[in-house]
């Protein structure tokens, strides 16, 4: 008999996956897809010898998540940090950067260098508290109040219209707005607004880092860490409902909750079922991969040396583009999100090519391809951008959504992110991980703390079914244990 089974084989059903094996249980995991990794997989998308992370590619997590460091994972993974975090190009001229020291980043934003420091500085003084205020669900009295009083009250200063307020230039707040838009929805909000301030701090804390030979490295580090600790993996197995994995005494499921419904079949209570059909997802991406001969020609130098570029223009203009995408709309100028790991990873395009790596947003379910809206929109902060242009190829929100079943539409953040949506997730409870059949668990990024390969839904969901089930505690993860 096995003793759990694994359903999806994302970085949350890994993570699930290893703190399952590491507690000394026999563990099989099941992936659907040909290869492991799910959002964190990287492929030659374009040609051989060209490395593309096909979601996730800047892992500001993979240095703060709580599961992360437990793992030991910049001990497991070579995680390179780019000279500048990540920089906006500005309408103005010039840029704003974002570098690791929070004091270079003030002293070059000027006027507002200061406003910006006053907003940041109080959290980056308490970020262990802000990462595990973030890292679990909300309905839980936090291990810093301080710092979650801290982080809503910046939450509360920047989510609002009112978010201009402390500033009176265009860098500063355009530097904030460019993370808070990695979140899908409109602008301001405070679900957004949450999201980017945690990633704004991150930046200044252990950093944006790119992992050595693509986010596939985190997952294979995972992998490994199952393996050796006795745990089997199945690729190209499709599991359609939970019989097909029992007798298993625990399943975890990184699945989306209308597939948790289909899986579960009659098992499902109906109001549970209800919950997970009426899940809402929100707005999609669609990405466009370039193969470049030679670096970006940014305008200003400093972005030539950013591991992550914002490109949208001043806050407002942003704002302006994701607020179409939330009506329903294409911008024709749409706020873009660029990395450039071959900046850090010579590993990813063959000896004097780049690979650039980029999305932007759309309307949930679109085949619109954007290609030629992001290029142009890449063109206008670095002329020439056009002729150091090999080929490219874009995924559309349609074919996204194909891609992996939990990003229905095209929605990569599993789940709509309002403030309904970080409550319900899927469902309003102090322990969502835990669904209503017995010895079943819900581990994706529909449950909290939400979206990004962090690996905390998969230890959450796993830490409950060890104390459930096993009446176990989480076994230690590091590489010597």
């Amino acid at each position: 008999m096995v003793d759990v089974a694994v359903v999806g084989a994302g970085p949350n059903g890994l993570s699930a996956a290893v703190v399952m094996a590491r507690a000394g249980l026999s563990v099989h995991l099941y992936e659907a897809a040909d290869a492991i990794g799910g959002g964190s997989r990287t492929s030659e998308l374009i040609e051989p010898g060209y490395l593309y992370d096909v979601c996730s590619a800047v892992h500001p997590m993979a240095v703060a998540s709580p599961f992360f460091r437990a793992f030991e994972l910049s001990k497991r993974v070579d995680l390179r940090l780019p000279e500048i975090q990540h920089g906006t190009p500005l309408d103005i001229g010039g840029a704003a950067l974002a570098y690791q020291s929070l004091d270079r980043t003030v002293q070059e934003l000027g006027v507002d260098g200061p406003a910006y420091r006053r907003l940041l500085q109080p959290l980056l003084e308490r970020v262990d508290g802000v990462v595990d205020f973030t890292s679990n669900q909300l309905l839980r009295i936090p291990k810093d109040p301080v710092a979650a009083v801290r982080f809503g009250l910046a939450t509360l200063d920047q989510g609002t219209p009112l978010w201009m307020r402390r500033f009176r230039e265009e860098a500063a707040p355009a530097l904030l707005t460019g993370v808070m838009s990695h979140a899908l929805g409109s602008q301001p909000s405070l679900s957004s607004t949450g999201a980017g301030l945690l990633l704004s701090v991150l930046a200044h804390a252990g950093g944006w880092v790119v992992p050595v030979g693509g986010s596939m490295s985190i997952a294979k580090a995972m992998a490994d860490d199952l393996t050796a600790h006795g745990g089997t993996i199945h690729v190209g197995e499709q599991v359609n409902s939970l019989d097909q994995v029992r007798p298993a005494k625990a399943i975890l499921l990184d699945v989306a909750p209308p597939t948790l419904a289909r899986l579960g079949g009659s098992e499902v209570p109906d109001r549970y079922r209800r919950a997970l059909e009426a899940f809402r997802f929100g707005n999609a991406a669609c990405k466009v991969d370039f193969i470049l001969s030679g670096p970006v020609p940014w305008r200003d130098p400093g972005l030539a040396k950013a591991g992550t570029v914002h490109v949208g223009g001043s806050r407002l203009a942003m704002a302006e583009s994701e607020n179409l995408v939330d009506m329903g709309k294409h911008p024709t100028e749409p706020y873009v999100l660029v990395s450039q790991p071959s900046l850090v990873d010579s590993s990813r395009a063959p000896e004097g090519r780049h690979v650039l790596w980029s999305y932007c947003h759309v309307p949930a379910n679109s085949t619109v391809d954007m290609a030629e809206a992001v290029t142009a929109r890449i063109e206008r902060y670095a002329p020439g951008f056009r002729d150091v242009v090999v080929a490219s190829k874009t995924t559309t929100a349609a074919e996204l959504s194909a891609y992996n079943e939990n990003y229905v539409g095209g929605d990569f953040s599993a789940g709509l992110l309002d403030l309904r949506g970080l409550v319900q997730r899927p469902v309003v409870s102090n322990v969502p991980w835990r669904t209503p059949m017995p010895g079943v668990y819900l581990c994706s990024s529909s449950t909290p703390p939400g979206p990004g390969v962090a690996g905390m839904p998969g230890y959450h969901a796993a830490r409950y079914a060890l104390k459930d089930i096993f009446k176990m505690r989480v076994p230690g993860l590091g590489v010597g244990l």
